[in-house]
């Protein structure tokens, strides 16, 4: 074989062999679009994007204005304004099905509740913090069923804990660094079940931040980290078979940065995802940098990670990761190229077309030196 033929295939194999887990699909652009939230009773998903609110069918991918009419929902663009919704089992706090929870930027600390007819009405406040940047419901009981929030202060995050009249309890305001999509953990989760897991992108570490307010470390996946790069974004896969269900996860696009995004909402079919290894009951942690996705799985004593979807090198993921059950709507469609190839793929193939070279220069000088003993 030729040096050059050496290198071809050498590339070739890294490609197949980086070749991504599982692919994400997308639908109609929605300009930037940064978190997802539901069902809602009628099945509709709740989109947050550049300081609007949006109902979209998950069956027909069909699209409408939400909380846009007076006194309802004015967010400004760019802001990371995360949701939650109130579903039916978030009911034990008194909390009514449907209503939408938003952080707020102004004033700060301060959460909005939407409700079902999309008006807006001031909920609560946080007192002692920079900003909010996490939200999730407690739907496990662990911490009384209650809206969770975070925000950072003095290089740590203050977690409170808020019930459906509006009374703020802080768990603790001493736990790590995190930020972005969360989640509480359910009771498959061995020792972190009922805790609630939250990213810290910078560190890329996965939290458990306990009821009474401890906090430990999950899991640090393989994944690159950083500001604007790291662990962003939580979810659970819910106690169905994964092959019947859908992943959804926000792209939002933010020009000027090493990950400009593609505003799209990105879905993952789930025979995919069961291809990729994940089952009922796994974390799902995706990336701000690349959308990358990982599956966490743990036991009481140890927890392991596996890679569902490479990081790319365009998308900007962000917000939570939400795991319903349904095939997606047939709105969506395979992503560009760009997003479905795995950053740092066409490197590796490089390396590995040089590793050919490599090899066959040895064979050669192997068989020189054999037939000079001759």
């Amino acid at each position: 074989m030729s040096l050059v033929g050496a290198g071809a295939l050498g590339i070739a194999m890294a490609i197949g062999t980086a070749s991504p887990l599982a692919t994400w699909q997308v639908a109609d652009p929605i300009p930037h679009v940064f978190d997802v939230a539901g069902p809602r009773s009628d099945g509709s998903l709740v989109i947050a994007a550049g300081g609007k609110l949006f109902l979209l069918n998950p069956v027909s991918g069909a699209q409408e204005t939400f909380a846009a009419g007076t006194g309802g929902f004015a967010g400004a663009n760019g802001e990371e304004s995360y949701i939650a919704l109130s579903v039916a089992s978030a009911g034990h706090a008194g909390f009514r099905p449907d209503d939408l929870f938003v952080l707020q930027i102004k004033p700060v600390g301060g959460i909005l509740r939407i409700d079902s007819a999309g008006i807006g009405h001031q909920f609560a406040n946080v007192d002692g913090v920079d900003t909010l940047n996490g939200i999730a419901f407690d739907t496990t009981g662990a911490f009384g069923y209650r809206l969770l929030v975070t925000g950072p202060h003095a290089q740590h995050t203050t977690v409170a804990a808020i019930d459906g009249d509006g009374h703020v309890s802080v768990i603790t305001a001493q736990a790590p660094v995190v930020e972005g999509g969360l989640a509480v953990a359910p009771s498959s989760f061995g020792k972190f079940a009922g805790d609630l897991i939250a990213p810290d992108e910078l560190s890329g570490k996965i939290y458990a931040i306990a009821p009474d307010g401890t906090s430990q470390v999950v899991a640090t996946p393989d994944l690159a980290h950083g500001g604007d790069i790291g662990v962003e974004a939580a979810g659970f896969i819910p106690d169905v078979d994964p092959a019947s269900a859908t992943v959804y996860f926000a792209d939002r696009g933010t020009p000027a940065n090493l990950h400009p995004g593609t505003d799209n909402l990105l879905a993952l079919n789930g025979a995919e995802l069961a291809r990729a290894g994940a089952g009922r009951g796994d974390l799902l942690v995706g990336t701000e940098g690349g959308a990358g996705l990982v599956a966490v799985r743990c036991d009481m004593t140890v927890c392991g990670v596996t890679t569902i979807i490479p990081d790319n090198g365009v998308s900007h993921g962000e917000g939570h990761i939400l795991v319903l059950p349904g095939a997606p709507s047939s709105a969506f469609r395979p992503a560009p190229a760009a997003v479905r190839t795995p950053f740092g793929s066409t490197q590796a193939a490089l390396e590995a077309g040089l590793i050919g070279v490599a090899l066959v220069v040895v064979l050669a000088l192997g068989l020189s030196v054999r037939r000079r003993r001759r």
